[in-house]
Protein backbone atom coordinates (compact mmCIF):
# COMPACT_ATOMS: atom_id res chain seq x y z
CA UNK A 1 0.00 0.00 0.00
CA UNK A 2 1.61 3.64 -0.81
CA UNK A 3 1.48 6.56 1.50
CA UNK A 4 -0.84 8.89 0.58
CA UNK A 5 1.16 11.65 1.98
CA UNK A 6 4.08 11.13 -0.14
CA UNK A 7 1.31 11.38 -3.40
CA UNK A 8 0.14 14.50 -2.24
CA UNK A 9 3.85 15.93 -1.31
CA UNK A 10 5.39 14.92 -5.37
CA UNK A 11 2.79 13.31 -7.67
CA UNK A 12 4.88 14.00 -10.35
CA UNK A 13 7.40 12.05 -8.69
CA UNK A 14 4.87 8.57 -8.03
CA UNK A 15 3.54 8.60 -11.86
CA UNK A 16 7.43 9.25 -13.10
CA UNK A 17 8.16 6.31 -10.65
CA UNK A 18 5.47 3.91 -11.72
CA UNK A 19 6.08 4.88 -15.19
CA UNK A 20 9.53 2.75 -14.84
CA UNK A 21 7.17 -0.12 -14.38
CA UNK A 22 4.81 0.49 -17.43
CA UNK A 23 2.01 1.75 -15.65
CA UNK A 24 -0.15 5.02 -16.30
CA UNK A 25 -0.04 8.07 -14.21
CA UNK A 26 -2.52 7.67 -11.51
CA UNK A 27 -1.76 10.43 -9.02
CA UNK A 28 -4.36 12.52 -10.27
CA UNK A 29 -7.73 10.13 -9.89
CA UNK A 30 -5.97 9.19 -6.30
CA UNK A 31 -5.59 12.73 -5.38
CA UNK A 32 -9.26 13.37 -6.48
CA UNK A 33 -10.69 10.49 -4.76
CA UNK A 34 -8.35 11.85 -1.61
CA UNK A 35 -9.69 15.51 -2.28
CA UNK A 36 -13.55 14.35 -2.10
CA UNK A 37 -12.69 12.38 1.03
CA UNK A 38 -10.85 15.17 2.60
CA UNK A 39 -13.46 17.25 1.76
CA UNK A 40 -16.66 15.42 2.97
CA UNK A 41 -14.27 15.05 6.48
CA UNK A 42 -13.97 18.79 6.28
CA UNK A 43 -18.13 19.20 5.76
CA UNK A 44 -18.65 16.56 8.84
CA UNK A 45 -16.52 18.36 11.08
CA UNK A 46 -18.24 21.62 10.33
CA UNK A 47 -22.14 20.31 10.66
CA UNK A 48 -21.19 18.50 13.55
CA UNK A 49 -19.43 21.60 15.80
CA UNK A 50 -23.26 23.32 14.52
CA UNK A 51 -25.14 20.85 15.55
CA UNK A 52 -22.72 20.70 19.41
CA UNK A 53 -23.79 24.50 19.30
CA UNK A 54 -27.03 24.30 18.63
CA UNK A 55 -27.73 21.06 21.57
CA UNK A 56 -26.24 23.46 24.09
CA UNK A 57 -28.47 27.12 22.99
CA UNK A 58 -31.70 24.26 23.13
CA UNK A 59 -31.68 23.93 27.08
CA UNK A 60 -31.14 27.90 27.37
CA UNK A 61 -34.21 28.34 24.94
CA UNK A 62 -36.10 26.13 27.21
CA UNK A 63 -35.18 27.84 30.24
CA UNK A 64 -35.95 31.11 29.11
CA UNK A 65 -39.36 29.94 27.52
CA UNK A 66 -38.57 30.78 24.07
CA UNK A 67 -41.08 28.30 22.57
CA UNK A 68 -39.99 29.47 18.86
CA UNK A 69 -36.63 29.62 19.17
CA UNK A 70 -36.18 25.76 21.36
CA UNK A 71 -38.60 24.53 18.31
CA UNK A 72 -36.39 25.86 15.55
CA UNK A 73 -33.03 24.62 17.10
CA UNK A 74 -34.47 20.89 18.22
CA UNK A 75 -35.28 21.04 14.40
CA UNK A 76 -31.75 22.13 13.24
CA UNK A 77 -30.21 19.80 15.76
CA UNK A 78 -31.88 16.95 14.40
CA UNK A 79 -31.07 18.18 10.50
CA UNK A 80 -27.44 18.27 11.39
CA UNK A 81 -27.24 15.03 12.85
CA UNK A 82 -28.84 13.65 10.08
CA UNK A 83 -26.42 15.50 7.55
CA UNK A 84 -23.17 14.77 9.92
CA UNK A 85 -23.87 10.81 8.98
CA UNK A 86 -24.94 11.58 5.38
CA UNK A 87 -21.28 13.19 4.96
CA UNK A 88 -19.68 10.44 7.52
CA UNK A 89 -20.94 7.58 4.91
CA UNK A 90 -19.94 9.68 2.33
CA UNK A 91 -16.77 10.24 3.71
CA UNK A 92 -16.55 6.48 4.37
CA UNK A 93 -17.31 5.41 0.61
CA UNK A 94 -14.44 7.61 -0.84
CA UNK A 95 -11.92 6.54 1.94
CA UNK A 96 -13.23 2.95 0.61
CA UNK A 97 -12.94 3.67 -3.04
CA UNK A 98 -9.01 5.10 -2.30
CA UNK A 99 -7.98 1.92 -0.49
CA UNK A 100 -9.08 -0.08 -3.21
CA UNK A 101 -7.26 1.76 -6.23
CA UNK A 102 -4.58 2.09 -3.98
CA UNK A 103 -3.96 -1.51 -3.18
CA UNK A 104 -4.42 -2.60 -7.40
CA UNK A 105 -0.90 0.04 -7.61
CA UNK A 106 2.26 -2.34 -7.57
CA UNK A 107 5.32 -0.59 -5.52
CA UNK A 108 7.35 1.79 -6.51
CA UNK A 109 11.16 0.89 -8.05
CA UNK A 110 14.24 1.23 -6.13
CA UNK A 111 16.48 4.09 -8.20
CA UNK A 112 19.11 1.63 -8.72
CA UNK A 113 16.34 -1.60 -10.25
CA UNK A 114 17.14 -1.68 -14.04
CA UNK A 115 14.48 -0.53 -16.45
CA UNK A 116 13.50 -2.81 -18.61
CA UNK A 117 10.23 -4.69 -20.17
CA UNK A 118 10.46 -8.16 -19.41
CA UNK A 119 13.04 -11.03 -17.81
CA UNK A 120 15.02 -10.33 -21.14
CA UNK A 121 16.15 -7.28 -19.81
CA UNK A 122 17.02 -8.81 -16.52
CA UNK A 123 20.98 -7.86 -15.57
CA UNK A 124 23.54 -10.84 -14.30
CA UNK A 125 24.83 -9.67 -11.14
CA UNK A 126 27.12 -12.62 -10.38
CA UNK A 127 27.31 -15.94 -11.00
CA UNK A 128 29.55 -19.60 -9.14
CA UNK A 129 30.02 -23.00 -11.09
CA UNK A 130 31.18 -24.21 -14.17
CA UNK A 131 28.57 -26.05 -15.49
CA UNK A 132 29.75 -29.66 -15.81
CA UNK A 133 30.92 -31.08 -19.41
CA UNK A 134 28.99 -34.12 -20.01
CA UNK A 135 30.78 -36.93 -22.21
CA UNK A 136 26.65 -37.98 -23.55
CA UNK A 137 23.51 -36.08 -23.67
CA UNK A 138 22.20 -34.84 -20.42
CA UNK A 139 18.60 -35.82 -20.27
CA UNK A 140 15.97 -33.53 -18.19
CA UNK A 141 14.83 -34.83 -14.43
CA UNK A 142 11.81 -36.95 -15.81
CA UNK A 143 13.77 -39.00 -18.66
CA UNK A 144 16.86 -40.37 -16.03
CA UNK A 145 16.40 -44.29 -15.50
CA UNK A 146 17.27 -44.13 -12.14
CA UNK A 147 14.82 -41.19 -11.16
CA UNK A 148 11.75 -42.44 -13.68
CA UNK A 149 10.55 -45.29 -10.76
CA UNK A 150 10.53 -42.41 -8.34
CA UNK A 151 8.55 -39.70 -10.21
CA UNK A 152 4.94 -40.55 -11.52
CA UNK A 153 3.27 -38.25 -13.06
CA UNK A 154 0.50 -40.38 -14.25
CA UNK A 155 -0.67 -41.97 -11.16
CA UNK A 156 -0.70 -38.19 -9.99
CA UNK A 157 -2.89 -37.16 -12.82
CA UNK A 158 -5.63 -40.16 -11.77
CA UNK A 159 -5.38 -38.85 -8.24
CA UNK A 160 -5.33 -35.36 -8.69
CA UNK A 161 -5.48 -33.73 -12.48
CA UNK A 162 -2.41 -32.78 -14.63
CA UNK A 163 0.62 -30.90 -12.78
CA UNK A 164 1.38 -32.84 -9.93
CA UNK A 165 3.81 -35.24 -9.27
CA UNK A 166 3.59 -38.64 -6.95
CA UNK A 167 7.30 -39.26 -5.78
CA UNK A 168 8.13 -42.32 -4.33
CA UNK A 169 11.36 -44.58 -3.06
CA UNK A 170 14.89 -42.68 -3.62
CA UNK A 171 13.81 -39.81 -4.97
CA UNK A 172 10.90 -39.02 -2.50
CA UNK A 173 13.72 -39.48 0.31
CA UNK A 174 16.33 -37.19 -1.87
CA UNK A 175 13.72 -34.87 -2.05
CA UNK A 176 12.77 -34.85 1.95
CA UNK A 177 16.41 -34.51 2.75
CA UNK A 178 16.84 -31.24 0.85
CA UNK A 179 14.11 -29.80 2.66
CA UNK A 180 15.82 -31.01 6.06
CA UNK A 181 19.35 -29.92 4.61
CA UNK A 182 17.85 -26.48 4.11
CA UNK A 183 16.02 -25.80 7.20
CA UNK A 184 18.94 -26.90 9.31
CA UNK A 185 21.15 -24.40 7.45
CA UNK A 186 19.73 -21.45 8.28
CA UNK A 187 18.43 -22.86 11.70
CA UNK A 188 22.11 -23.73 12.91
CA UNK A 189 24.21 -21.67 10.62
CA UNK A 190 22.03 -17.94 9.42
CA UNK A 191 20.16 -17.51 12.72
CA UNK A 192 16.43 -17.71 11.19
CA UNK A 193 13.90 -18.84 13.29
CA UNK A 194 11.99 -22.94 12.41
CA UNK A 195 7.94 -21.67 12.21
CA UNK A 196 5.41 -24.43 11.72
CA UNK A 197 3.51 -22.21 9.97
CA UNK A 198 -0.22 -22.67 8.93
CA UNK A 199 -1.51 -22.98 4.72
CA UNK A 200 -5.02 -21.97 5.50
CA UNK A 201 -5.33 -18.05 5.85
CA UNK A 202 -7.56 -15.54 5.71
CA UNK A 203 -8.58 -13.08 3.52
CA UNK A 204 -6.25 -10.44 5.92
CA UNK A 205 -3.51 -12.42 5.41
CA UNK A 206 -3.28 -12.27 1.51
CA UNK A 207 -4.35 -9.02 1.70
CA UNK A 208 -1.76 -8.03 4.31
CA UNK A 209 0.68 -9.65 1.62
CA UNK A 210 -0.37 -8.02 -1.50
CA UNK A 211 -1.46 -11.37 -2.71
CA UNK A 212 -5.08 -9.78 -2.80
CA UNK A 213 -6.87 -8.36 -4.76
CA UNK A 214 -4.30 -8.38 -7.64
CA UNK A 215 -3.60 -12.26 -7.72
CA UNK A 216 -6.65 -13.82 -6.39
CA UNK A 217 -7.25 -16.01 -9.69
CA UNK A 218 -3.48 -17.87 -8.88
CA UNK A 219 -4.59 -19.22 -5.64
CA UNK A 220 -6.73 -21.68 -4.80
CA UNK A 221 -9.75 -20.62 -2.31
CA UNK A 222 -11.64 -23.46 -0.16
CA UNK A 223 -16.01 -23.51 -0.06
CA UNK A 224 -15.48 -21.68 3.70
CA UNK A 225 -13.26 -19.09 2.19
CA UNK A 226 -10.17 -19.84 3.27
CA UNK A 227 -7.00 -19.61 1.14
CA UNK A 228 -4.62 -22.34 0.26
CA UNK A 229 -1.43 -20.19 1.04
CA UNK A 230 1.23 -19.78 -2.43
CA UNK A 231 3.91 -19.25 -0.27
CA UNK A 232 4.75 -19.35 3.37
CA UNK A 233 5.69 -15.73 3.10
CA UNK A 234 1.98 -14.93 3.66
CA UNK A 235 1.61 -16.37 7.41
CA UNK A 236 4.97 -15.73 8.27
CA UNK A 237 5.06 -12.24 7.02
CA UNK A 238 1.54 -11.53 8.57
CA UNK A 239 2.87 -12.85 11.63
CA UNK A 240 3.55 -9.32 12.72
CA UNK A 241 0.00 -7.73 11.82
CA UNK A 242 -1.08 -5.18 13.76
CA UNK A 243 1.93 -4.98 15.83
CA UNK A 244 4.05 -2.38 17.69
CA UNK A 245 7.37 -4.21 17.91
CA UNK A 246 9.88 -2.69 20.09
CA UNK A 247 13.19 -1.44 18.00
CA UNK A 248 15.47 -3.29 19.72
CA UNK A 249 13.40 -6.61 18.68
CA UNK A 250 14.39 -5.99 14.59
CA UNK A 251 15.09 -7.86 12.56
CA UNK A 252 13.22 -10.58 13.21
CA UNK A 253 14.29 -13.83 10.70
CA UNK A 254 11.73 -16.12 10.52
CA UNK A 255 11.97 -19.58 8.24
CA UNK A 256 9.44 -22.69 7.24
CA UNK A 257 9.30 -25.47 4.79
CA UNK A 258 5.57 -25.50 3.66
CA UNK A 259 3.15 -27.30 0.68
CA UNK A 260 2.42 -24.22 -1.36
CA UNK A 261 -0.44 -24.11 -3.84
CA UNK A 262 -0.97 -22.03 -6.89
CA UNK A 263 -3.57 -22.31 -9.80
CA UNK A 264 -0.65 -20.87 -12.39
CA UNK A 265 -3.59 -19.05 -14.30
CA UNK A 266 -2.37 -17.85 -17.57
CA UNK A 267 0.54 -20.11 -17.84
CA UNK A 268 -1.49 -22.74 -19.77
CA UNK A 269 1.41 -24.59 -22.33
CA UNK A 270 4.46 -22.90 -19.77
CA UNK A 271 6.63 -25.62 -18.70
CA UNK A 272 4.27 -28.54 -18.60
CA UNK A 273 7.19 -31.55 -18.80
CA UNK A 274 7.96 -32.88 -15.56
CA UNK A 275 7.87 -31.07 -12.15
CA UNK A 276 9.23 -27.43 -13.05
CA UNK A 277 5.98 -25.75 -12.51
CA UNK A 278 3.57 -27.65 -10.38
CA UNK A 279 0.25 -26.62 -8.87
CA UNK A 280 1.33 -28.20 -5.29
CA UNK A 281 5.07 -27.77 -4.73
CA UNK A 282 7.23 -27.78 -1.52
CA UNK A 283 9.64 -24.32 -0.17
CA UNK A 284 11.59 -23.45 2.32
CA UNK A 285 10.84 -19.73 3.01
CA UNK A 286 13.12 -17.08 4.38
CA UNK A 287 11.25 -13.48 5.65
CA UNK A 288 12.86 -11.04 7.45
CA UNK A 289 10.89 -8.02 9.48
CA UNK A 290 13.34 -5.25 9.72
CA UNK A 291 14.16 -1.70 10.56
CA UNK A 292 13.88 0.48 7.18
CA UNK A 293 17.74 1.42 7.45
CA UNK A 294 18.44 -2.16 7.35
CA UNK A 295 16.50 -3.65 4.73
CA UNK A 296 19.05 -3.31 1.81
CA UNK A 297 21.77 -4.68 3.96
CA UNK A 298 18.95 -7.81 5.29
CA UNK A 299 18.30 -8.12 1.45
CA UNK A 300 21.70 -8.40 0.84
CA UNK A 301 22.15 -11.29 3.87
CA UNK A 302 19.34 -13.74 2.74
CA UNK A 303 20.68 -13.68 -0.64
CA UNK A 304 23.68 -15.34 0.12
CA UNK A 305 22.02 -17.48 2.31
CA UNK A 306 20.01 -19.05 -0.68
CA UNK A 307 23.46 -19.12 -2.82
CA UNK A 308 25.34 -20.72 0.13
CA UNK A 309 22.74 -23.65 0.21
CA UNK A 310 23.48 -23.95 -3.63
CA UNK A 311 26.94 -23.73 -3.75
CA UNK A 312 27.10 -26.60 -0.57
CA UNK A 313 25.14 -28.72 -2.97
CA UNK A 314 27.47 -28.05 -6.05
CA UNK A 315 24.72 -26.57 -8.41
CA UNK A 316 26.08 -23.85 -10.58
CA UNK A 317 24.27 -20.99 -10.78
CA UNK A 318 23.65 -17.57 -11.49
CA UNK A 319 22.11 -14.60 -9.96
CA UNK A 320 20.23 -11.71 -11.49
CA UNK A 321 18.78 -8.56 -10.65
CA UNK A 322 15.41 -8.04 -12.35
CA UNK A 323 14.24 -5.33 -14.46
CA UNK A 324 11.15 -2.99 -13.53
CA UNK A 325 9.11 -4.86 -16.00
CA UNK A 326 9.51 -8.43 -14.40
CA UNK A 327 9.77 -7.67 -10.64
CA UNK A 328 6.64 -9.02 -8.83
CA UNK A 329 3.60 -6.67 -7.64
CA UNK A 330 5.00 -5.91 -4.44
CA UNK A 331 8.65 -5.93 -4.34
CA UNK A 332 10.71 -2.83 -5.07
CA UNK A 333 13.85 -4.77 -5.51
CA UNK A 334 14.17 -8.68 -6.37
CA UNK A 335 17.04 -10.83 -6.90
CA UNK A 336 16.59 -14.32 -8.70
CA UNK A 337 19.08 -17.17 -8.28
CA UNK A 338 19.12 -19.58 -11.55
CA UNK A 339 20.40 -22.88 -11.09
CA UNK A 340 22.12 -24.66 -14.36
CA UNK A 341 19.87 -27.36 -15.49
CA UNK A 342 21.73 -29.53 -18.18
CA UNK A 343 19.07 -31.41 -19.29
CA UNK A 344 17.40 -27.99 -20.50
CA UNK A 345 21.11 -26.27 -21.05
CA UNK A 346 19.83 -23.64 -19.80
CA UNK A 347 19.85 -22.05 -16.00
CA UNK A 348 15.89 -21.76 -14.34
CA UNK A 349 14.97 -19.56 -11.69
CA UNK A 350 15.21 -21.81 -8.09
CA UNK A 351 14.95 -18.79 -5.48
CA UNK A 352 13.48 -15.09 -5.81
CA UNK A 353 15.31 -12.73 -2.90
CA UNK A 354 12.78 -9.28 -2.78
CA UNK A 355 12.42 -6.25 -0.85
CA UNK A 356 8.92 -4.47 -0.12
CA UNK A 357 9.79 -1.74 1.69
CA UNK A 358 7.33 -0.39 3.79
CA UNK A 359 4.38 -2.10 0.94
CA UNK A 360 3.47 -4.50 3.42
CA UNK A 361 3.74 -3.45 6.17
CA UNK A 362 1.24 -0.46 5.74
CA UNK A 363 -1.41 -3.52 4.43
CA UNK A 364 -1.38 -4.82 7.66
CA UNK A 365 0.03 -1.48 9.62
CA UNK A 366 3.02 -3.42 11.13
CA UNK A 367 4.99 -1.28 12.49
CA UNK A 368 8.13 -0.43 15.28
CA UNK A 369 8.64 1.85 18.30
CA UNK A 370 12.11 3.89 17.82
CA UNK A 371 14.13 3.39 20.85
CA UNK A 372 14.64 7.10 20.94
CA UNK A 373 10.65 7.44 20.85
CA UNK A 374 8.66 9.26 18.77
CA UNK A 375 5.89 8.17 16.86
CA UNK A 376 5.52 4.42 15.73
CA UNK A 377 7.56 3.63 12.36
CA UNK A 378 6.19 1.06 9.96
CA UNK A 379 8.56 -1.46 9.23
CA UNK A 380 10.52 -3.25 6.02
CA UNK A 381 9.76 -6.74 4.86
CA UNK A 382 11.52 -9.23 2.94
CA UNK A 383 11.38 -12.40 1.80
CA UNK A 384 12.80 -14.82 -0.29
CA UNK A 385 12.82 -18.68 -1.39
CA UNK A 386 15.66 -20.63 0.54
CA UNK A 387 14.91 -22.54 -1.59
CA UNK A 388 12.26 -24.26 -3.54
CA UNK A 389 12.70 -27.62 -2.78
CA UNK A 390 11.26 -29.30 -5.78
CA UNK A 391 13.13 -27.12 -8.50
CA UNK A 392 16.39 -28.09 -6.61
CA UNK A 393 15.79 -31.66 -6.47
CA UNK A 394 15.48 -31.04 -9.94
CA UNK A 395 19.06 -29.56 -10.31
CA UNK A 396 20.49 -31.85 -7.63
CA UNK A 397 19.06 -34.59 -10.21
CA UNK A 398 20.05 -33.47 -13.60
CA UNK A 399 23.65 -31.90 -12.62
CA UNK A 400 24.60 -35.53 -11.15
CA UNK A 401 23.42 -37.60 -13.53
CA UNK A 402 25.69 -40.48 -15.20
CA UNK A 403 26.28 -41.94 -18.42
CA UNK A 404 24.34 -45.46 -16.90
CA UNK A 405 20.96 -43.47 -15.72
CA UNK A 406 22.10 -43.32 -11.90
CA UNK A 407 22.56 -40.27 -10.27
CA UNK A 408 25.54 -39.28 -7.88
CA UNK A 409 24.23 -37.25 -4.86
CA UNK A 410 25.67 -33.92 -3.32
CA UNK A 411 28.29 -34.92 -0.24
CA UNK A 412 26.33 -32.53 2.15
CA UNK A 413 23.02 -34.66 1.44
CA UNK A 414 24.83 -38.45 2.49
CA UNK A 415 23.88 -37.83 6.18
CA UNK A 416 20.66 -37.02 5.65
CA UNK A 417 20.01 -40.26 3.67
CA UNK A 418 21.80 -42.90 5.81
CA UNK A 419 25.04 -42.72 4.52
CA UNK A 420 23.75 -43.16 0.58
CA UNK A 421 25.79 -41.42 -2.01
CA UNK A 422 23.49 -42.50 -5.24
CA UNK A 423 20.45 -43.18 -6.60
CA UNK A 424 21.04 -46.51 -8.76
CA UNK A 425 20.22 -47.00 -12.61
CA UNK A 426 17.35 -49.33 -11.14
CA UNK A 427 15.85 -46.20 -8.31
CA UNK A 428 17.41 -47.24 -5.60
CA UNK A 429 19.67 -45.36 -2.71
CA UNK A 430 23.11 -46.96 -2.41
Amino acid sequence: MHDIKAIRENPAAFDAALSRRGGDGVSGAVLAIDAARREKITAAEAAQAEQNKASKEVGAAKARGDEDEFQRLRALVADKKAEVARLKDEAQAEDTRLTALLAEIPNLPYDDVPDGADEDDNVEVTRWGTPREFDFAPKEHFEIAGVIPGMDFETAAKISGSRFVLLQGAVARVHRALAQFMLDTHVTENGLTETNSPVLVRDEAMYGTDKLPKFGEDSYQTTEGAWLVPTSEVPLTYSVAGDVLDEAALPIRLTAHTLCFRSEAGSAGRDTSGMLRQHQFEKVEMVSITHPDASDDEQKRMLRCAEDLLERLGVPYRTVVLCTGDMGFGARRTYDIEAWLPGQDTYREISSVSTTGDFQARRMNARFRPAEGGKPEFVHTLNGSGLAVGRCLIAVLENGQQADGSVTLPEVLHPYLGGKAQITAEGVLA
